[in-house]
């Protein structure tokens, strides 16, 4: 347990609400819980008496609180203007952890990977064998995840005190539809290893990924169908459009150097935002939230695969190829122009010449990438994924405050995390 000294709140082991806290660089991503309790004055007249507080994050030593507001009023379970600022000192935490962060849906996403396999189908042993390479393979679940964490916090709006069938089983066709998605990007990327395995094109051919590829599409997209939810059913509809469109998008402008920001962007969006939004705004529309509280959502999931799009490729060029599982710059030596050589282009003209040379040249790769990071290219980037990241907790505002919307925070700060 942590030491915390502060005026007007009581140390405690548990709570029951949340408000800002501002523990580390990052305030707007931690949070404490609060239990509030009122008391009664002589003229009978409510108001707020002390506040208990506990820390919610793991592994912190030490906090030391040294001023606070009295908090809002909520309604509803939703906080009533800005939240209050609490001056934090903390000592360094450790790392957050994906697994920990979807503790509060641990039981779904154990359903969840239990009934993968069976939805799949079985009319064709090998496209069924095919798919399964990839759901064995694991991987985080994050995208299901965030179905379920959205669902249950927006579940709580309302009053649904568990998931609709229709819920869990969006969760599982977004898994379907990212799934099938990777199977392709293989083929294209020419990818040889997927999570530590061999990748299904490389074990059964390019013909049989991409015909498994598209039984899963086809197959999500009859499970959509039966949902019954036009809404949604264009919703997630719309994402394997812009999944086309992404890659035909970057396709037409590798080694283009004129190529702008708002044209990555709206690649990044295509390739890896549009599931994200789509999975949370779906969640939230089968929680039958109004519609501002299901845009909310929306916006949620866009910044926050935006977020994470832009993190990916400054990995491209901050870690090792051991950490990558690839060689170090593969985007960009296969012309594709991500944020951190956008930026450094701005600054350095040498550097167009040498991606227009499609690095003909040896070492001419090396030199790029050289270039990149000595310019300012990774920094600014850097910078565009923190500001995405802010927008993804602005939008959390309209949901309860509790342990779904903690996580769906932690997202974003885990995201942030792999670059700090």
């Amino acid at each position: 347990m942590m030491s915390l000294t502060c005026r007007n709140i009581e140390l405690v082991r548990s709570g029951m609400d949340f408000a800002a806290c501002g523990c580390s660089s990052n305030a707007s991503f931690q949070r404490f819980f609060l239990k509030k309790y009122v008391k009664g004055s002589s003229n009978g007249n409510k108001s707020y008496g002390g506040r208990k507080l506990v820390c919610c994050r793991p592994n912190i030593t030490q906090c030391r609180v040294v001023s606070a507001r009295t908090p809002p009023v909520l309604f509803n379970g939703i906080a009533q203007g800005p939240p209050p600022l609490l001056e934090v000192k903390t000592e360094p935490s450790s790392p957050i952890s994906v697994t920990k962060l979807f503790e509060v849906v641990a039981d779904d996403l154990q359903t969840l990977n239990k009934n993968l396999q069976s939805i799949v189908g079985a009319e064709n042993p090998v496209l069924m064998s095919a798919a399964e390479q990839i759901f064995s393979a694991g991987g985080k679940r994050m995208r299901p995840a965030l179905v379920f964490l959205v669902s249950r916090a927006t579940a709580e709006l309302v009053g649904l005190k568990e998931l609709t069938t229709e819920h869990r089983r969006l969760a599982e066709i977004i898994e379907m539809i990212h799934t099938a998605s990777l199977i392709h990007d293989d083929v294209l990327d020419e990818s040889d290893m997927r999570r530590g395995k061999e990748t299904v094109h490389q074990l059964y051919g390019t013909r049989v990924a991409v015909l498994a590829g598209d039984f899963m599409f086809a197959q999500s997209s009859w499970y959509l169908a039966n949902l019954e939810n036009l809404e949604v059913i264009k919703l997630i509809s719309q994402v394997i459009k812009d999944f086309a469109s992404g890659e035909i998008k970057q396709a037409s402008s590798l080694f283009d150097c004129d190529v702008e920001l708002e044209d990555y962007l709206i690649k990044s969006y295509y390739k890896t935002a549009s599931l994200i939004a789509a999975s949370t705004k779906g969640a939230a529309i089968f929680s039958q939230v109004d519609s501002f509280i299901s845009q909310q959502m929306y916006e949620y999931g866009k910044n926050l695969g935006l977020s994470f799009q832009v993190v990916d490729d400054i990995l491209d060029f901050t870690q090792s190829a051991q950490q990558l599982g690839k060689p170090v710059g593969t985007d960009l030596a296969k012309g594709n122009l991500t944020a951190p050589v956008i930026y450094a282009l701005e600054e350095e003209p040498k550097l167009r010449d040498i991606i227009e040379s499609e690095f003909c040249e040896m070492g001419s790769l090396d030199e790029a990438i050289g270039l990149i990071k000595s310019c300012g290219g990774i920094e600014r980037a850097q910078l565009l994924a923190k500001e995405k990241a802010d927008l993804a907790v602005q939008n959390l505002q309209c949901l309860p405050m509790g342990a779904f919307r903690f996580a769906l925070e932690g997202m974003v700060k885990y995201n942030l995390e792999r670059i700090d």
